[in-house]
């Protein structure tokens, strides 16, 4: 069984928004082609979804600016400008996103004292979101991922899918990345594929058979 994972498709990572990944919007035809091509088995979405005191915010942290690190109760965090706060419209799926065709959405970020990049886990491995039970409920082996951010979502999305045993697939002109340093995201992809993900292009999965 297969299932397209699409990573935090949401308004404040698309231009103008609070967190905006550049060309972020770009990845919403490439996403709707692949959610409406009947390639997958099922589509999850996931979700930031954050309080708006979470610990990840520079905001909550007085004195601090956007992009530092910090100690986040044992854990390294990067501050963020606040983000899909929760039930805000920058935390809605983007609204051309083929969100009817959408059969789970799984959110993260729950935790205000710990940060989720996975769709999977805290960045702490403390506490699972669920999304591991769903696939493994829909008897999921292949998993292919697309989304924002490449550098970070998208990528702890993708290894933790391949550690825990789906075979994994990064979908990369589906992607899109912070760039924090110019090389991230290429960084990223290559984590990905030495970890054990394929790394393939849309046109690849839309052509190919059904699994």
């Amino acid at each position: 069984m297969t299932a397209l994972i699409v990573v935090d498709i949401q308004n404040d990572f698309l231009p103008g928004g609070a967190l905006a990944v550049a060309d972020g919007d770009m990845v919403i035809p490439v996403a709707n082609r692949l959610i409406e091509s009947g390639r997958f088995n099922f589509v999850v979405a996931t979700q930031d979804w954050h309080p708006p005191d979470h610990g990840s915010f520079a905001a909550s942290h007085p004195g601090k600016k956007f992009y530092e690190r910090i100690d986040l109760f044992g854990l390294e965090q990067t501050l963020w400008p606040v983000h899909c706060v929760q039930n805000t419209r920058g935390a809605e799926l983007a609204p051309s996103l083929s969100r009817a065709r959408i059969d789970h959405v799984v959110q993260k970020g729950t935790d205000k004292d710990i940060d989720s990049y996975s769709g999977f886990f805290d960045n702490g491995r403390r506490k699972a979101t669920g999304l591991a039970d769903y696939l493994r409920s829909k008897n999921a082996t292949d998993l292919f991922v697309c989304g924002l951010a490449t550098d970070y979502c998208v990528k702890f999305t993708a290894l933790d899918a391949v550690q825990l045993g789906f075979r994994t697939t990064l979908i990369e002109d589906a992607c899109r990345g912070v760039n924090l340093k110019p090389t991230d995201s290429q960084e990223a992809t290559d984590a990905m594929r030495r970890a054990g993900a394929n790394v393939v292009r849309s046109a690849d999965v839309l052509t190919s058979k059904r699994a």
